[in-house]
């Protein structure tokens, strides 16, 4: 199962993001967990300083940006 972690405290653009990877996920027909991470140590080992960010299987794949259902998708494939 892929693991999605969105990197953010919960602000609105991390909310979206959420949105948007869930979204990615449905689109796929993909079993894959989502899940928010609002600890600032688990997201500042993650070497991310600016939120919100997106993780695939713990790789970041995009930080300070809502990225696109089409991106995350394809990081998804």
């Amino acid at each position: 199962m892929r693991k999605v972690e969105i990197l953010g405290m919960g602000c609105a653009k991390c909310n979206e993001l959420e949105a948007r990877a869930k979204k990615a996920v449905e689109e796929l027909k993909i079993e894959a967990e989502v899940k928010k991470v609002t600890d600032m140590k688990v997201i500042s080992g993650y070497g991310v300083f600016v939120t919100p960010s997106i993780a695939i299987d713990g790789v970041v794949k995009a930080a300070g940006r809502v990225v696109s259902v089409d991106e995350i998708k394809e990081w998804l494939k």
